[in-house]
């Protein structure tokens, strides 16, 4: 096959970065008995490269074979990456990169004799329900790799054996650099070593600092210092809670407040305090065991802090508002700040003030900023025999690879900077979230709930018209988490 990609990419590039994402893939390591398997590869040599002469330039491409020497063929089986948000047909190539991909897919489609494309075939909320509907009915003769978002019914799913061990399909190295970006793998590992799901992509940006720029001049606050405290370090509790000080004021001295220091949901500034001070509700140990971190003092001492920046800054906004209202608040100009996802980057992207976009705050506990990392996953139903999971986990491979020439290329970078106010929300924040982040473990425990168990209540008067503490609504609720938790280990 002759491509552009023939005359862009050196051969040395080629061969580098298709041997190593590609080599050694072979059969399960415990094939269905009476089905044809592949072949068992051996370490790709020259034997395994093919030269392509394209208009007197030469380019090695790896062509990965069996070990009696045939292209590995899938046999002209289309295969679907579901999701719920890709069109039906794939838009034109927009810039280098994506003409680049383009091509590149091509060459692998054409010499292992397949097809894949990713389009939605599910809504956002139906999503969990239509891969069980899938998996458990069984194989219709379609070709699919499910994208499902973290949750219990995902979780469920792996517990009823409906996902695809992938830990056995050695045409899937996990230790290479693009499987431990988000380390969906990880979240998706079970305590025998069991991987029921991937994500080769980029972690997503999420919860951090939204700041109105012109909020904080009026209020005697250079907004670009943010920037400068975030790379010195500086950007801390206390920094957040000063600035927010300085910012919530009574402007025409009427005795009420006119501008507030935040408007946000109460769930991501709690949850997003645990994690910048190195707490966790929920962990795991050595042995793959789900361990209650509620009331560690990392935990708590978060929790505490959030609890009192809420009541002395968070916006008044009335009962019975719409659950985003906090949204509209911060575009309107009447707080400084909105702790948010990354995602409102188009929510915010025309409104009138401008504003930047900083990590969370670092607690005491922690030297850098985080991001914690809940993407989506990528699964086989276990519905597909082993031959076809092989199959549909090579072709994932293939798919995820970095394009030849473009190994640096941060695809997700351009979309940001088309609504982004400034260069220094996407380079240095997103950037640094992307590159910096964890997994947690609460979602993998059923019937654990953050915001109904414990996050809601934080801060507001319960039953007896008492405000309890971080402290004691999390002894309260040790028996029951517990419960869950020892439920979930004996899975």
């Amino acid at each position: 096959m002759k491509s552009k990609l023939a005359k862009r990419v050196i051969a040395a590039t080629v061969a580098t970065v298709m041997t190593v994402g590609m080599v050694g893939c072979g059969k399960p390591a415990e094939p269905t008995t009476g089905q044809s398997q592949p072949s068992e590869s051996k370490p790709v040599d020259s034997s395994a490269v093919e030269s392509v002469e394209d208009d007197g330039e030469e380019t090695l491409y790896t062509v990965l074979k069996d070990e009696d020497g045939n292209v590995y063929d899938l046999g002209g089986m289309e295969i679907v990456i579901r999701d719920w948000w890709s069109p039906e047909e794939e838009a034109e190539p927009k810039n280098a990169y994506e003409e680049a991909r383009a091509e590149y897919l091509d060459w692998v489609q054409e010499t292992y004799n397949f097809k894949i494309r990713q389009q939605g075939m599910s809504s956002y909320d139906s999503t969990p329900e239509d891969f069980v509907n899938y998996a458990t009915v069984g194989d219709d003769g379609k070709n699919y790799i499910f994208t499902v978002w973290q949750g219990s019914a995902l979780v469920s799913a792996m517990n009823s054996g409906l996902l695809q061990d992938l830990s056995s399909f050695d045409c899937l190295d996990f230790s290479e650099e693009k499987w431990s970006k988000g380390n969906v793998h990880k979240y998706m590992t079970g305590k025998n070593g069991e991987i029921y799901g991937m994500n080769a992509g980029t972690p997503e940006a999420r919860t951090a600092v939204f700041f109105n720029k012109r909020v904080l001049t009026e209020a005697g606050i250079n907004p670009e210092d943010l920037y400068k405290w975030q790379e010195s370090g500086e950007w801390t509790w206390e920094k957040f809670y000063n600035v927010c000080e300085q910012v919530q004021r009574d402007i025409d001295n009427d005795g009420i407040v006119d501008v507030y220091g935040e408007a946000s949901q109460r769930f991501s500034i709690y949850t997003a305090a645990v994690y910048s001070n190195g707490g966790e509700f929920v962990g795991r140990d050595e042995n793959g065991n789900f361990v209650n971190k509620l009331e560690t003092q990392e935990t708590l001492d978060a929790l505490n802090w959030a609890m009192d920046f809420i009541i002395k800054y968070e916006y008044p906004i009335e009962g019975g508002s719409a659950w985003d209202a906090y949204v509209s608040v911060f575009k309107s100009g009447d707080v400084a700040f909105c702790v948010d996802e990354g995602y409102r980057f188009n929510d915010f992207a025309n409104m009138e003030d401008d504003w930047g976009f900083v990590c969370f705050p670092k607690g005491p506990n922690m030297d850098d900023y985080t991001n914690v990392y809940t993407d989506n996953v990528f699964c086989i139903p276990a519905c597909y025999d082993d031959e076809k999971a092989w199959k549909l986990a090579f072709a994932y491979n293939l798919w995820t690879e970095p394009v030849p020439g473009y190994e640096d290329y941060e695809g997700w970078k351009p979309g940001f900077r088309n609504t982004a106010r400034d260069n220094e929300s996407v380079d240095l924040t997103m950037a640094r979230l992307v590159e910096n982040g964890k997994i947690t473990y609460h979602t993998l425990v059923q019937s654990i709930n953050l915001g109904d168990d414990i996050l809601w209540h934080l801060g507001w008067a319960n039953e007896a018209g008492q405000v309890e503490t971080p402290a004691q609504k999390a002894e309260a609720l040790r028996p029951t988490w517990n419960s869950y938790i020892n439920e979930a280990n004996s899975k």
